[in-house]
Parts: C-alpha cells; sequence; structure tokens
C-alpha cells in the first residue's frame, strides 16, 4: 500500500451526474479540479448505475447548454458508430432504445464516452484530474472547514486531496459523516416539515428502496438460464402487508393510486412495437432502428417495481451504508432473473423465459448486473434552506406554481415519486410543478468549504422524489462547480455570495449568459403539473 498526495483549487469526490458537472464547469472557469469516482464509468446513475435518463417534458429546449451537449453527444455517437437506418439517422430527437419511459434510453457504455469526449479538453489542459476506481475513506477537518479528503483503491493505496473547496458528489453523501457534516437520513416528521406527504413519525428507515439493474437480450430458442441463487425460495415467498402478492410476479402497484396491477415483460408479440409492455419501458437497443447489417437483438434495462429491494434500509441508523443491505438487493435482481427465466408466466403459455441472456458486456461486469446500486436517496445535508412540498407540490401550492427562490441557480422538473421504503410504506407519487434549483440548498448549516451535488442537498424524504432525477443532479453539480470557481476569483464563501445581493446577481449572471444555464421557469410552464 503507498499514500500520495495532490492539490487542486477543487476537490470533486464522487464521479457521478454531478461530480462530473461540477467538474466540467469549474474547469470551464479556469479552476483545477481533481474528480474521484469509485467505479471505473463516470456518469453515476446514467452510466454505472444503469439508468436511462428519467426527464421532463421540456428538456430538449429547457435545459443546460452542457445537458443538452450531453444529450446530443449521446445520440452523435450512435449516428457514428452504429448502422442505423435512414430515418433513424436522419432523426435530431432519436431515440436507440425507443423506450417509452424516456426520450433517450440508450446503452450506459455510450454515456460513458459522451461523458469522456466532454472532459477530454480539461484532461488535456492538465485542468483535470480524474481518478477513477478511488472512494473516500477520510476527512480531515478544522471547526468548520474540511482541509483534506482521503481516496482510496481497492488495494488500500490512499491519495490525499487537498483543496481550499470540496464537493461531496458521492451517491449516498460519504463526505457527510466522515465529515461529521450534520445530516439526515430517512424521513422527517410530518411535525417537522408540514409537508402533506410527511411521514406521521421520522424514521431513518424510511428511505427509498434502492435496485440494481441489468441488461437482458431477447433470444427465441436458446436457454440462457442462470444458476439458481441461494436465496432464491426466500424471496419468491416475499410478501409484504402493502404489497398485493409476492414480489416475484407479474402484480404491483399503480403508484400513483396504489390499485393493483399485472404487468408482464411482453403483451403480446415479442416484435409488436405497438405494446406498452415492461420489454419496451427501458428498452436502450431497438433493432429496428439498424440497417440489416446490424445482426444484434433488442435489450432492454431491468429497473422495475420487482428488483425494488425495500428489505432494509441501506444506510444505518448510524450513518453507515450497509454491505448486506446491499448485497442482498443484487441477490433480489438475480432472483427475480431466474424467476423470469423457469418460472414467470408466458405470454404465449407455459412458464419462464430461459431465451433471456444476460448482457455482462453492455453493463460492464462479469456477474451482468450494473457496476453500482441504484441509489434512490442519500444521506442529505442539514442545509441552509430546506425544499418542502409547500415548495413544488400540485396540491400544497394548491397549484400557484412552485416557489420563487431568490437564490436560484438552475431549474428542473418531475413528479413527487417515492417507491416504497424499509420501513413498509408504499409508493407516494404526486404531482408536482416544474421547480427551480435553491443555492441554500447546497449549502451545509455550518461548514463553509463544502458543497452537495448529488442526491445530498438539502431536500427532505418526499422532495427528493423529485430533486433526485438526472438532469436536476446535473443542474446541481453545474451550479457547485460554478459557485466554487466565483468563490476562488471573488474571495467569498458559498454562504457570502449567497448573503450579498451584488454578489448573487453578479453569479446569477454568469451562469446564465455565459454558461447558459437557466434559472427560471416561465410562468405558463412553472404553474403547470410534472409528469
Amino acid at each position: 500500500m503507498s499514500e500520495r498526495e495532490i492539490s487542486a483549487d477543487v476537490a470533486v469526490i464522487g464521479g457521478g451526474l454531478g461530480g462530473v458537472a461540477a467538474a466540467l464547469t469549474a474547469t470551464a472557469l479556469g479552476r483545477t479540479v481533481v474528480l474521484t469516482e469509485a467505479t471505473d464509468w463516470l456518469g453515476g446513475q446514467m452510466t454505472s448505475q444503469a439508468v436511462p435518463p428519467d426527464e421532463h417534458p421540456w428538456i430538449e429546449t429547457r435545459s443546460s447548454t452542457t445537458y443538452r451537449t450531453l444529450r446530443n453527444r449521446i445520440r452523435d455517437y450512435y449516428k457514428r458508430a452504429y448502422p442505423l437506418r435512414a430515418n433513424a439517422a436522419a432523426d435530431p430527437l432519436l431515440n436507440p432504445g425507443l423506450g417509452f419511459v424516456s426520450d433517450l434510453c440508450h446503452e450506459p457504455r455510450v454515456a460513458v464516452a459522451a461523458i469522456d469526449e466532454l472532459l477530454a479538453p480539461a484532461r488535456a489542459a492538465g485542468l483535470l484530474t480524474v481518478l477513477l476506481h478511488h472512494a473516500p475513506v477520510a476527512v480531515e477537518g478544522d471547526c468548520d472547514r474540511v482541509l483534506s479528503a482521503t481516496v482510496a483503491d481497492a488495494s488500500g493505496n490512499r491519495v490525499v486531496i487537498r483543496a481550499p473547496y470540496f464537493i461531496d458528489a458521492t451517491e449516498f453523501g460519504d463526505l457527510l459523516p466522515l465529515a461529521g457534516i450534520e445530516h439526515v437520513i430517512g424521513a422527517e416528521s410530518r411535525d417537522d416539515t408540514g409537508e402533506p406527504n410527511a411521514s406521521e413519525h421520522a424514521d431513518y428507515r424510511d428511505q427509498q428502496a434502492p435496485s440494481w439493474c441489468f441488461a437482458l437480450e431477447y433470444r427465441p430458442g436458446e436457454d440462457h438460464t442462470v444458476d439458481r441463487p441461494e436465496r432464491f425460495e426466500h424471496w419468491k415467498r416475499n410478501r409484504d402487508s402493502f404489497w398485493p402478492g409476492p414480489q416475484l410476479s407479474w402484480t404491483d402497484l399503480d403508484p400513483q393510486t396504489l390499485e393493483p396491477r399485472v404487468r408482464r415483460i411482453f403483451d403480446g408479440d415479442p416484435d409488436d412495437d405497438t405494446q406498452k409492455d415492461l420489454w419496451r419501458y427501458r428498452r436502450i437497443l431497438a433493432k429496428r432502428q439498424f440497417d440489416t447489417s446490424f445482426t444484434g437483438n433488442d435489450v432492454t434495462l431491468v429497473n422495475w417495481p420487482q428488483t425494488d429491494y425495500w428489505e432494509a434500509p441501506v444506510i444505518t441508523s448510524d450513518s453507515v451504508v450497509d454491505t448486506t443491505a446491499m448485497e442482498r438487493s443484487k441477490e433480489l435482481s438475480l432472483s427475480f432473473l431466474y424467476w423470469l427465466q423457469t418460472e414467470a408466466p408466458r405470454h404465449d403459455g407455459g412458464t419462464g423465459y430461459p431465451e433471456l441472456r444476460l448482457r455482462p458486456d453492455i453493463m460492464g461486469t462479469a456477474d451482468g448486473l450494473a457496476k453500482a446500486i441504484y441509489v434512490r436517496e442519500s444521506r442529505r445535508i442539514a442545509a441552509e434552506f430546506t425544499v418542502l412540498e409547500q415548495h413544488i407540490g400540485l396540491d400544497a401550492t394548491e397549484g400557484r406554481g412552485s416557489a420563487i427562490f431568490r437564490d436560484t441557480v438552475g431549474i428542473g422538473g418531475y413528479r413527487i415519486d417515492l417507491h416504497p421504503t424499509a420501513a413498509g410504506r408504499s409508493y407516494v407519487d404526486v404531482a408536482c410543478h416544474p421547480f427551480q434549483i435553491p443555492m441554500g440548498a447546497l449549502i451545509p448549516v455550518r461548514v463553509r468549504n463544502v458543497l452537495a451535488a448529488n442526491k445530498n442537498i438539502g431536500t427532505t424524504h418526499v422532495t427528493n422524489g423529485a430533486y433526485r432525477l438526472h438532469p436536476v443532479e446535473w443542474s446541481i453539480g453545474e451550479a457547485a462547480g460554478a459557485l466554487l470557481a466565483y468563490c476562488i476569483t471573488n474571495g467569498r464563501t458559498p454562504s457570502g455570495v449567497r448573503s450579498s445581493e451584488s454578489h448573487l446577481a453578479d453569479f446569477q449572471s454568469l451562469l446564465t449568459t455565459r454558461l447558459g444555464i437557466p434559472l427560471a421557469w416561465p410562468d405558463d410552464i412553472r404553474t403547470r403539473n410534472t409528469r
């Protein structure tokens, strides 16, 4: 084992979408950055967690310049490298997988390539250092400042990163307990927040279920059945009081009405693209997008209710990430796959789809599952400002539209979408308005030189359900990277920028005029219901 030390203007710990956007923006403003990532893929929920982006209806025109660039580079990659049909190649809104949950369903490794392209100029200029396979293990602090963060690889080799400013862009908010930064785990009580959809009592177990995703190819006439997981019978028998039947079944709940429903992998002919079944829900490769020289098959991404792990919270009451819960989440996904291949009722009669084949090459792993668990909820900072349901919820605002924040640093839009939790709470899925991202939600109440830039910002358990999606995380990261670059240039702290009307106005002008980041919705959209 070895230890070395490096320094930069900004240390970004966590290479998900928020971390990438923070590094991209800070380097664009001339600052040096060290960016760390626990896996070997940058991009977080879009890549190592393998989830195509969940986005609002206005994403093609009302998002930041760099987020649109990322999406266009993903499309351009397919147009450069794949044998697309002429109509697909000419489509400016190309959707490679024709999945209907997103207008851009794509393979995760294509997003990795697009992100690498975006970061390449900063790396070549010596402004950006990227440390893959490095996770945070220690933080050195002094009262209300962080002095250094130490990251380590799987062999225990350590890198001590020193910087005047740090960004926690990790998936679980890993710097928060290491640095002693005040934070929240799970759900607040209704008495604490006044939110109509808050839990009656605060409960750390009330964390959104994560999922361990995987990709499947449909190969009729072949048998690709995986080994039977050791605890398959446990998952086959498992049924929870809030769920309408065994989790390994085609029956689940409508998230909005909580009425039981039946959704199958195929609703009929697998080649019939008029069906709105699970296969087409997050399909990431659609063979009909390619010409006859493409010999592959359709591939779908499995991120369905059957893989939501709500047996136990992943973050414990001691703010530790429970590795046993992580492994059991993976075991649930493999058990669901085995059930799919051996026992699932088929669309054409009989049971089991042995012709479903794992695609480890697409996931970049040996076991065929994603490199990392799909994280829906993190530790969250005790922030200078906390976003409540009353700021964004359709009913909670009585339909007047989302709150207008004087310190806005970006925009987003999505429903409040909460998956079941280990506290035994079912879906909470309610409408909200397109919203702003307040700077105060990125700033811890005490520590002066750290910002949050992932799902760890100052939201509640409820509003996290709207702020956790791909483009919002990207916008949070952009704002964090730009804010720290501005602080270094102007000799201010993040709190100092927020509290000064003149500096706040200057910074917001930087965001809009130089970086192309929208800060507000037109009123006719701000008052609408986000899907």
